[in-house]
Formats: structure tokens, sequence, C-alpha cells
């Protein structure tokens, strides 16, 4: 017997809601961290009691602050990505406030919360996240992206110690005869090429490493090779990359000072800028890459177990001082519904037109589709 054409579009139906995730299939659990302008906490789904990061981004602070493009550039970069060493998205919907991203979860904390604990990383553990994050940039690298963001607040610890990159709101995709010669990035970790771009022809996937030299270096002394702050003009960070000197401790292996300088060479062309670069160096000849790639080699430094490692007033700031706290957010979608049709100001009028171009345009995924 022949399905009708009618039977068929509800068979369609039947299965978009089947594979459709939304706020309602999870429980929030607590508030774990802010991300560039969203915020971040522990989820639980309903039906597989699976724990998951979820970042939420609230929409008319987005339109507002002109960050939609980046979220959905953002969302686009991510549902294309897999791998080890990255913080995978697993789904991503909205709702009438907010826009979701759900994510692997990791509660290692980021190496920035460590580094504010006073860690001091030993140069084994500093030399494996190398090789963790020197293939997480290479595959990213395979996918034409420039992260851009390299630094300890973006990378995240797993619960054995293993690197992985977050935070794809500025990356950026590239074709093969271009470069890119917008400013972007964190500038105490920037390359030099992003500051000099627009004297010349810009600047390529040479940066992630440099941002990897300058990070590597941090977590090994606990602090910057160079003082650079978020206030510093371009033209004197410049001036300070040509005439500073960077300073090695005598304690460091002769290998490990090696390698920080071929990451953070000022000469693009002989900076290390990608994988073969360090893998056919002699410091890391004794690594089994395939065994780092499947997360067999263990890390140095274990993350304290049964302890969330981030800042514990970010739980405070959503349940107290957050004006829209997601833990009240049915009740506030109920309110707002009855309230809106009272609000018809030309302002809330071209708010509304903003929200509902968001929410045609908005990237729905689901990983497990």
């Amino acid at each position: 017997m022949r399905s009708t054409g009618k039977e068929c579009k509800s068979l369609f139906a039947l299965l978009l809601f089947f594979f459709t995730v939304t706020f309602d299939h999870f429980e929030i659990l607590r508030a774990i961290g802010k991300g560039s302008f969203g915020k971040v906490c522990i989820v639980q789904k309903n039906d597989t009691k699976k724990m998951y990061a979820m970042k939420y981004m609230n929409k008319q602070k987005c339109i507002e602050r002109n960050e939609v493009k980046n979220v959905f550039k953002e969302l686009q970069i991510m549902q294309g990505l897999e791998h080890p060493f990255l913080v995978n998205l697993w789904y991503s919907f909205q709702d009438e406030e907010d826009m979701f991203m759900v994510v692997d979860l990791l509660l290692g904390g980021d190496l920035r919360y460590h580094l504010q604990q006073n860690v001091r990383f030993q140069e084994d553990t500093v030399k494996l996240f190398i090789c963790e994050l020197a293939l997480a940039l290479d595959y990213l690298q395979s996918r034409n992206i420039i992260h851009r963001d390299i630094k300890p607040d973006n990378i995240l610890l797993d619960e054995q110690g293993h690197a992985h990159i977050t935070d794809f709101n500025i990356a950026t995709v590239v074709t093969k005869d271009t470069q890119v010669t917008s400013v972007a990035g964190t500038k105490p970790y920037m390359a030099p090429e992003i500051f000099s771009s627009a004297k010349s022809v810009g600047y390529s996937y040479a940066v992630d490493w440099w941002s990897l030299g300058i990070t590597a270096y941090e977590l090994l002394r606990g602090r910057r090779p160079y003082h650079i702050r978020s206030s510093t003009a371009a033209n004197e960070i410049l001036n300070l990359y040509k005439t500073a000197t960077i300073m090695y401790p005598a304690a460091w292996s002769k290998d490990m000072v090696s390698l920080i300088k071929k990451l953070v060479e000022m000469n693009t062309e002989e900076r290390f800028s990608q994988l073969a670069d360090i893998q056919d160096f002699d410091y890391l000849s004794d690594i089994n890459w395939d065994a780092v790639l499947q997360k067999t080699v263990l890390p140095g430094f274990l993350p304290t177990k049964g302890k969330l490692n981030c800042d514990p007033t970010f739980e405070l700031e959503e349940m107290i001082l957050e004006s829209k706290p997601l833990h009240k957010k049915k009740k506030r979608l109920a309110k707002k519904e009855k309230e809106s049709s009272k609000n018809n100001s030309m302002e809330a009028c071209q708010l509304q037109q903003h929200l509902e171009s968001l929410q045609k345009d908005f990237i729905v995924f689901n990983r497990e589709k």
C-alpha cells in the first residue's frame, strides 16, 4: 500500500519532533563559568542521564551588542568539528530568551583557574599539553580554521588532565589563497603579524602556534614572557617584540627552551606552525603520537577529583545577582507572554523584529541525529 504525501509529511514532522532537543530535555545542576558573552552551567540530559556543559546567551543582549553574527559563526564552525582535544558541540537550540550550546563537560577546570591557584606545571606535563594541543591545531588547520584565541582560559582539562581547546567565538575560516587581516584575539597572546597585518599581506595558521608558545611559557613560569596588557597599544606591543629579550629560567631544560623559542619565533617562515615541525623536533622524538591521540599517555598533573575546578562565585552570581536566572526560566517566560501584548512601542517593535529574524536564522544542531 502506497503512502500519501500527507502521511510522509506527518512522518517527517514526527521524526523532526523526535530529534529536536530543547531546554526541557535537561536538568540544570549548577553554574560553573562565563564565556565571552554567555554563561555556562552543568546540565544532565533527562533521558540518557549524561552530563554536559550548557552555554546560554541572552538574545536581547546579543542583539544590543551586535554579537549575533559571531554566535552563528561559532555554531557553524563547531557543528563541523569532532576531535579528542576539542570541546565538542552536541546540541544547539533556542527559546524566546536565549540561545543554547550544549558541549562536552570537562570537570578538570581551565588552565587559567589552575594558574590562579598557584599551580606550577612540571616540564613533562607541559610537554604533553603541547603535543595534545598541536594535534588539535593540526586538525583545525585541516579544516581551514584559525582559532585566534589560544590561551590558558580557553584550554579545559578533563578529569584525567588531558587538554581541550574551547571557545570558537572569534575563530575564522580561511581559504588556500587568502590570509586574514582583521585584528582579533587577546593581546598578550597575539602574534606580531596580527598587529602589523594592516601594513602587510595578513596572517594565517602560524598565529595559533605563537599563542601556544606563550601559553606553554606561562604554564611553566606562572607569568607570560612579555609584559602586555589588554590596554597596551598595538605599536607599543610591536616595539616590545622587536626590542625585548625573553628570559628563560636556568632550571628549564635546553630542549624545552629551544621548543618554546621555535613557537615564539618572530619570523613566520621560521616559526613552528604545523604538526610536522613539532613531530620532527628532537625533544619530541620519544613521543608515541598515536598513544597521545588515544589519550593513553597519562598527564603529570591530575585535577582534584570530587571538586569543581572553578570559581564558586559563579553559582552565587547565577542564583542571587543574575536578573534572569536560568532556574526560573519557565515561570518567567509564561509571565513574559502575558505582558508582551501590552508593550507596542517603536523600540519594542524593532527589537521584536530582530528577535524574530534571529529565531528564523538560528542553527539547530543535534550530533545524535
